[in-house]
């Protein structure tokens, strides 16, 4: 996490929470050549754009009075999507039960990715079952990217 993604995540984070909003992430990037701070946010139910709204005013408030940001930038604010990243340990707790895809830093067992249905976390290790239900403990640090997986239930597969 940079230093602007951090100080924004501060001051957004208890914005959401005033606004019955989960803060999911944040990114500070270049794409096409200008800077883009992306918020994403998140609630049981989900995102209507009505919260992408109050959200953005909020925050861009804030960032406005507290000016921490030197460079010029867009601010976007969406929903994570249904593939959300996985970024909390509580996460893994929250969407056990839930298909997800971990990929790690370095091989365990030989391997970086990693697919199968959340089962929860264990002092320091997300639990993954893996096909015939074969139980995967992946220690949280070695995580460099995880998130869930949608499968179109009405179409058997993702």
């Amino acid at each position: 996490m940079s230093k602007i993604d951090k100080i924004v995540s501060e001051i957004a984070a208890p914005l959401a929470a005033a606004l019955g909003l989960e803060l999911v992430d944040v990114e500070f990037v270049k794409d096409g050549g200008r800077m883009i701070l992306r918020v994403y946010i998140d609630r049981e139910g989900g995102i209507m754009l009505e919260h992408c709204e109050t959200m953005s005013y909020a925050l861009e408030e804030a960032l406005d009075s507290l000016d921490p940001i030197e460079e010029h930038y867009l601010l976007e604010v969406s929903s994570p999507g249904v593939e959300r990243p996985l970024k909390k340990a509580q996460d893994y707790e929250r969407f056990t039960g839930r298909e997800a895809k971990v990929r790690l830093f370095s091989p365990l067992n030989g391997q970086k990715k990693f697919i199968g249905t959340l089962r929860g976390l264990e002092e320091e290790n997300i639990l993954l079952e893996m096909e015939k239900q074969t139980l995967v403990r992946i220690p949280v640090s070695q995580v460099a990217k995880a998130n869930l997986i949608f499968i179109d239930k009405q179409k058997g597969g993702n």
